[in-house]
């Protein structure tokens, strides 16, 4: 069993990143620029900006933080959403979500300028993703394809099954590993609650990616021997051995399943790393779009 270790990996690609940024700034050319919105308290949602904000500046990076109280108006977050649109200065941004309850989260994301949504939730980005054509692939997404490659893990022919059908990771990581390519030609079973004997056809896959949300889903009798199992979950369960009396798990339960696989990704240190590594990728596309 070997990890697929998004902590190592993403640090390898960041250096990259920095050296192109390095190169454009010797050239006097634009340096690159993310904004962020958060909107509200969500401690999980600010955590996350905040790692965003930090990896920027480890690469070079311009970031811009724009934060609003959870009592903002719809009307008020799509003038905001439509002054970055028109801003030449940021290259791409993202919204982060969940939003409040009162906003319609759709019709914030379809407001979003395309070429500046980096984060690939427009619908034209996702039409174009399905049909093969350039774009901006979701972070997630695009993180899995990278540490399959990366790690030198042939797909070509093998079974893919991914568990979980959202449009931020399912259903694109469903299209990505289908199509064409260096990483891709999976034969793909795109599982879901609806599914049913969920567990036999996990076991039938050559790749497992868990994307469903629910901890310790994916039991050891789920897996095959030699599979490569991808976790793409971060949950929050009790833990009374912990200082702050949780923990985050995956949608695997690692320690039991670990032993059947070729190659796994720990949580944390797996998929999660490599989200935010991809969003500094896709707004260094942006930029150079531009």
């Amino acid at each position: 069993m070997q990890l697929l270790d998004g902590k190592y990996l993403s640090k390898i690609i960041k250096a990259e990143i920095a050296e192109e940024v390095s190169e454009l700034k010797n050239q006097g050319k634009k340096i690159p620029n993310l904004a962020a919105i958060l909107v509200g308290e969500n401690p999980a949602s600010a955590a996350y900006v905040k790692s965003k904000i930090k990896s920027c500046e480890q690469v070079g990076f311009k970031s811009t933080m724009i934060k609003r109280e959870a009592t903002i108006t719809e009307e008020e977050l799509l003038e905001i959403v439509d002054q970055l649109n028109n801003d030449d200065d940021i290259d791409g941004f993202i919204v982060q979500l969940p939003l409040p309850g009162h906003i319609d989260e759709l019709k914030v994301t379809m407001a979003i300028n395309p070429d500046k949504d980096v984060d690939g939730f427009h619908p034209l980005n996702f039409g174009k993703l399905a049909q093969g054509l350039p774009c901006f692939i979701p972070a997630t997404p695009l993180g899995i394809i990278l540490m399959l490659e990366r790690y030198n893990i042939p797909t070509a022919g093998k079974k893919c099954v991914v568990v979980g059908r959202s449009n931020i990771v399912g259903t694109p990581m469903s299209i990505l590993m289908s199509r064409k390519g260096k990483v891709g030609d999976c034969t793909v079973t795109l599982a879901h609650s609806r599914t049913k004997d969920i567990g036999k056809e996990c076991l039938e896959a050559d790749i497992l990616i868990a994307a469903i949300g629910k901890p310790h889903f994916i039991k050891a009798d789920m897996v095959k021997e030699g599979a490569v199992v991808i976790d793409v979950g971060i949950n929050r369960i009790e833990d009374e051995s912990s200082p702050t009396g949780t923990k985050i798990v995956g949608d695997v339960d690692f320690d039991n399943v670990a032993p059947k696989c070729s190659f796994i990704t720990p949580v944390p240190g797996g998929v999660g790393l490599m989200t935010v590594t991809c969003l500094l990728l896709n707004t260094l596309k942006a930029a150079k779009l531009k």
